[in-house]
């Protein structure tokens, strides 16, 4: 199991991700940790679904993987987010070093 401060957790094959997502950033990408997860800035307004939507599509070009390999598993309406990326587990060093912000 990998377990970076416990916002990159090793689930099986998949990798959970666990986010605090700050919406309508005036810069995207990763910006430290916070309480434990990782913050990550999207410039997109947290409206109809759109922050959540390019959550996923920023995750998926840091991480180099198809946007339909990540799901938003809990979180949807607030800022703090659980996503999985399946089938990442076998990587997970790799992934959770892509995303490191320390």
């Amino acid at each position: 199991m990998t377990d970076s401060g416990h916002w990159c957790v090793a689930r099986g094959a998949d990798l959970l991700l666990r986010l605090r997502v700050q919406p309508r950033a005036a810069h995207e990408g990763v910006a430290g940790l916070h309480a434990g997860r990782l913050r990550l800035r999207v410039n997109t307004p947290p409206v109809d679904g759109r922050a959540n939507a390019r959550v996923v599509q920023l995750l998926a070009e840091l991480l180099g993987v198809p946007a339909g390999s990540i799901e938003l598993v809990r979180g949807h309406a607030g800022r703090d987010k659980d996503v999985l990326v399946r089938g990442a587990a076998a990587r997970a060093g790799a992934v959770c070093s892509a995303l490191n912000p320390l």
